[in-house]
């Protein structure tokens, strides 16, 4: 059985999927680790989506307010296991459909070059290059993309 979950960062299966995230993004991301974990704080983020497959949760993705009509996409990843099974995709569409019931009207997102299949995620998904922005913005490893949903 399939189902996904709606919930906030509070949450203890999305806290367990989040430590096999960071341990993914350290080995990809090398001595820059540090600098974008800084980012990375899953304190107080309401808006938080995990995927489970027989009562075991292996995916998960988020959003925060980025400004008034914009969300920014954070955290998504899929269990290693599971990937390939588009779970990711069912999860952003989720996370694109509860924006829009709270009136969110675009999303923003960070990825990096080192992480080619996020970025088809991604651009499969409707999603545009953009300028690096905020803290990305000189930041050649980072790739920025918007959607309007």
């Amino acid at each position: 059985m399939i189902t996904l979950k709606r919930t906030t960062s509070a949450d203890l299966d999305f806290q367990n999927l989040i430590v096999f995230l960071d341990e993914d993004l350290r080995l990809r991301d090398g001595e820059e680790h540090s600098f974008y974990n800084q980012f990375n704080n899953i304190d107080e983020i309401r808006n938080v989506v995990v995927y489970y497959i027989e009562n075991t949760p292996v995916g998960c993705g988020a959003f925060k307010k980025f400004d008034i009509k914009t969300a920014e996409i954070k955290r998504m990843f899929v269990h290693s296991d599971f990937r390939g099974k588009g779970i990711a995709v069912i999860i952003l569409k989720e996370l694109e459909l509860w924006a829009s019931e709270i009136d969110y009207s675009e999303f923003v997102l960070e990825t990096g070059i080192k992480q080619p299949e996020a970025i088809r995620l991604y651009e499969k998904s409707g999603y545009s290059l953009i300028p690096n922005y905020g803290q990305y913005k000189n930041v050649l490893n980072s790739v920025c993309m918007k959607k309007t949903i």
